[in-house]
């Protein structure tokens, strides 16, 4: 007896897999070259939502710091975010100066915030 399964809807997924590529300065054609797959294949992905194999699937989201849980568990509080994974990766590669920086940053828009809610 056959199971009547829903089919998985990638175009979000292909919408946020273009938006951290865009947000890390890559074009089509390198992510292309870098995974050895042609410019339309990331292209349907991107646009079209085209299901990827599970290797370039694993290569995009590991590559790109892309969170799956939004798209696979939408209901469950996520862990972190594909932002909040982006972000990371970029604090990883930062210098104890740009550290300070950042840090500062953060506690101006957390009084900034608080000053807006009274707090």
């Amino acid at each position: 007896m056959k199971q009547n399964k829903e089919k998985f809807d990638f175009k979000a997924f292909g919408q946020a897999i273009k938006a951290a590529r865009k947000a890390k300065g890559i074009s089509r054609n390198q992510l292309a070259d870098t995974l050895n797959i042609a410019p339309r294949y990331i292209a349907s992905i991107e646009n079209s939502g085209q299901h990827p194999s599970l290797q370039i699937l694993y290569e995009l989201v590991t590559l790109l710091d892309v969170s799956v849980d939004q798209f696979f568990f939408p209901e469950r509080e996520q862990e972190k975010s594909t932002r909040r994974r982006q972000l990371d990766t970029m604090l990883d590669t930062m210098s104890e100066t740009d550290l300070k920086i950042m840090s500062a940053t953060a506690k101006g828009i957390e009084e900034a915030n608080n000053d807006r809610t009274g707090e």
